[in-house]
């Protein structure tokens, strides 16, 4: 099917990120820098400086526009809340994501009361309808999504994380009626996006731990793929692109990820390897390459820069399928966000042999 994004034009930025993910010779790689709101709200104005200073990394920041104490998302803000699925979240660090402690189905007994959040009551659909409009209209990429962790790990949070576990390893059969559940929840959200007109679909549910999946590849063919395959194939059907975000070592499953349909995937480098990337993804998926957090806070800039460029030279390739991604959480000094800012201006872009 054509692309929706294909039915519009696009600008100079877009346009290229589309050819990176779709292997049509990008002229740069795509790369871009996610600082945290703990690292915001630590660091202020020598953050702002930093920001202010790489265009190419942040060409849509303005100077005052950044508050820099405000945090929008309820689970990262210190304490405890309750959302709209009745999972109890506990944040101890205001700025960065909380976790989940107490699920609602912990025990199976509640599950015949238990009702879902409706899936049409979370979001301003009047406001993201202008927001894909204004999208394309302005030649950017009209997207939408699900919240993080909305299948797999919706799954353990209304169940407990051991008790999912138990239920997979024994087969339970009221686990079928539990995904069955989730996935009705996300497919409604999705259709929803989609009759908006959004061009790529935003996804992200972390599936691996730091050395392995919690559960064997047989486990996730039999209980999660089909999820996937349902819900990014609903979205290729109507020419939409997929873009998946999934944390930990995934290596053994991103066949089925690339087959279930995902279009962009964005993986952990420590996890999987540059190596292990190389031989599963490269050339099979676009890979959005999350550089290595755990080396950022203890590097100096000389080896953040010789990351950077590793990276390069074994993922990337002229045809594209290669974006880059830095995420600095708090603990990241000021010289090494800087030291990341300057190696992705020289080297992603104009792309080099």
């Amino acid at each position: 099917m054509r692309p929706r994004h294909a039915e519009h034009p696009k600008d100079e930025r877009t346009d290229n990120f589309l050819r990176a993910a779709e292997f049509r010779n990008p002229k740069w790689i795509p790369a871009t820098v996610s600082i945290m709101p703990a690292t915001w709200k630590k660091y202020r104005e020598e953050v702002d400086r930093i920001v202010l200073d790489h265009p190419k990394i942040f060409p849509d920041y303005k100077k005052g526009s950044k508050d820099f104490d405000r945090i929008d998302a309820e689970t990262y803000r210190r304490g405890r809340h309750v959302d709209a699925w009745g999972c109890v979240w506990e944040n101890i660090c205001e700025g960065l994501d909380g976790a989940v402690v107490e699920g609602p189905l912990e025990d199976w007994d509640a599950l015949d009361s238990y009702r879902p959040p409706d899936p049409l009551a979370q979001t301003d659909w009047e406001a993201a309808a202008e927001n894909i409009r204004r999208a394309i209209q302005e030649g950017r990429l009209a997207t939408g999504g699900l919240e993080h962790g909305f299948m797999y790990m919706r799954l353990y949070y209304l169940r407990g994380f051991e008790n999912f576990m138990m239920d997979v390893a024994l087969g339970d059969p009221r686990l079928e009626r539990l995904i069955d559940m989730v996935l009705d929840h996300n497919m409604k959200r999705i259709k929803k996006w989609l009759e908006l007109g959004v061009e790529m679909m935003n996804f992200g549910d972390d599936l691996g731990t730091q050395k392995g999946l919690p559960m064997s590849p047989l486990h996730f063919r039999k209980y999660l793929k089909p999820c996937y395959s349902e819900m990014f194939g609903t979205c290729k059907e109507e020419g939409v692109l997929v873009y998946l975000h999934t944390d930990g070592h995934i290596l053994d499953i991103i066949p089925d990820l690339v087959e279930a349909g995902v279009d962009i995937l964005n993986p952990q480098v420590r996890p999987n390897t540059l190596e292990g990337l190389k031989e599963k993804a490269k050339g099979k998926v676009c890979i959005n390459l999350d550089l290595d957090r755990q080396l950022f806070p203890f590097a100096t800039p000389s080896r953040i820069r010789d990351h950077i460029r590793e990276a390069i030279e074994v993922l990337g390739d002229d045809r594209g399928g290669l974006m880059i991604h830095a995420e600095c959480e708090p603990d990241v000094p000021l010289e090494n966000i800087s030291a990341i800012c300057d190696a992705l201006e020289e080297w992603c872009g104009p792309w080099l042999s």
